[in-house]
């Protein structure tokens, strides 16, 4: 494969994988395989994704303005820790032997595919389906703990946020929605800002896959704006059991 036909599978791929993961689902899905297609080896391919993933933020930020009108509050406590986290992930990945959570990281994505399937009754059992204001000890705690993931392997990352942020912060789909999508944008930035200090960085890979990343994921909360929320939910844990799925059987 030619560099440039190589470039132009990783634009196509990172619009899928922008819609795809802003709109509930599981962009490493798409984007994650398409790096390994074009010949990056896996621990460039994961620094290249997370990289590349800085990109989301920014599209999904204009597409959610109304989403976004009433989170700043949870934006605010949130986002530093989602950095924290981020950066201790990354830090780990650096320093540990390569595959060393890889049987644990399926587990990760089915609980969180798990909890999205049955938030709502999970949510009748807590007596509320109301907007928390993010300060709470436990999601604090556990949007720390997938940040730490994000930081250090990402994908499926958004999933388990979307379903933190659908049991403890807010039961509405579309607004939870988009505060996942900026969480998973902080989760990047944090974790490309430590890998381009101190690894080498495939910026030939990254630059087209976040270009793609950027229209697809401007396209992404518009879509989710017009879908029944139960379908969206159904979407994004079928993304996260195939990625489960993945991640279990692939070889190494």
């Amino acid at each position: 494969m030619s560099p440039v036909e190589a470039a132009l599978l990783l634009l196509g791929a990172g619009v899928v994988a922008g819609v795809v993961g802003s709109s509930g689902g599981v962009s490493s899905l798409v984007s994650y395989p398409a790096l390994l297609g074009v010949g990056i080896p896996p621990l460039p391919a994961n620094i290249a994704n997370l990289v590349a993933g800085v990109a989301i933020a920014p599209g999904t930020a204009l597409s959610s303005r109304l989403e976004l009108a009433d989170a700043r509050s949870v934006l605010i406590r949130l986002l530093p820790v989602s950095v924290a986290g981020t950066v201790l992930g990354a830090g780990l990945l650096l320093v540990t032997p390569p595959g060393v959570f890889a049987r644990v990281v399926p587990f990760l994505v089915l609980a969180g595919s798990m909890v999205l399937i049955v938030q709502p009754a999970l949510l009748k059992l807590r007596g509320r389906a109301d907007v928390e204001d993010g300060s709470a000890s436990p999601t604090v705690l556990l949007i720390g703990a997938v940040s730490v993931y994000g930081g250090y392997f990402g994908a499926g990352s958004g999933v388990m946020l979307l379903a933190v942020l659908l049991l403890l912060v807010d039961s509405r789909v579309p607004p939870a929605n988009a505060i996942k999508n900026l969480l998973l944008g902080a989760i990047s930035l944090a974790a490309g800002a430590v890998f381009i200090a101190i690894r080498p960085v495939p910026w030939s890979a990254v630059l087209p896959l976040a270009a793609g990343l950027l229209v697809g994921s401007s396209i992404g909360p518009i879509i989710v704006r017009h879908l029944p929320p139960s379908l969206v939910r159904w979407i994004a844990a079928s993304f996260g059991l195939m990625l489960a799925a993945y991640l279990w059987l692939r070889p190494g």
